[in-house]
């Protein structure tokens, strides 16, 4: 089980490989060179889950080179589904046995209304060029994720 320290800002990002929206495999280490910002989101189509994936796609334009990537535990089906219904045109990664968010520390304990069960805390990071973490934000609201990737990238020129 991953500890918030894997993922501390100046670490190496945990790797990934896994399917996307159309079934294809996305790789974290083929996109070095680049930004990635990417962004655990508990369930497609629901509330917050949409305001945050909107919310990016709306300065989808305005993040340059940047690739912004969406991990849930959703299995690709759906997130086709999610991604033609909102027009988000980035990528959506499926992580059903949540061993990626495991590996990043976001796969945790919840209390919703006195239930208690394991699920995915919102979280996003922003990989450097180099598979770095530039910038980690546990626990970020879906209002917030398009607000700070924009700040973090303005700071790092």
């Amino acid at each position: 089980m991953a500890t918030a320290t894997t993922t501390a800002e100046g670490k190496r990002a945990p790797a990934f490989t896994l399917l996307d929206q159309h079934d294809s495999k996305v790789q974290l280490s083929k996109l070095k060179g680049r930004k990635v910002l990417v962004y655990f989101y508990p369930k497609a189509d629901t509330p917050g889950c949409t305001t945050q994936a909107c919310g990016l796609r709306d300065i989808a334009a305005d993040v340059g080179d940047t690739v912004i990537i969406g991990i849930s535990p959703d299995q690709p089906k759906k997130l086709a589904k999610f991604d033609e219904k909102y027009g988000l045109g980035f990528t959506l990664l499926s992580d059903p046995e949540h061993e990626i968010a495991e590996k990043y520390g976001v796969w945790v304990l919840k209390k919703n209304y006195g239930r208690e069960y394991m699920g995915v805390q919102r979280s996003a990071f922003l990989i450097d060029e180099d598979g770095k973490i530039a910038a980690a934000w546990p626990k970020i609201s879906p209002k917030d994720t398009p607000t700070k990737l924009l700040a973090a990238l303005a700071e790092a020129g």
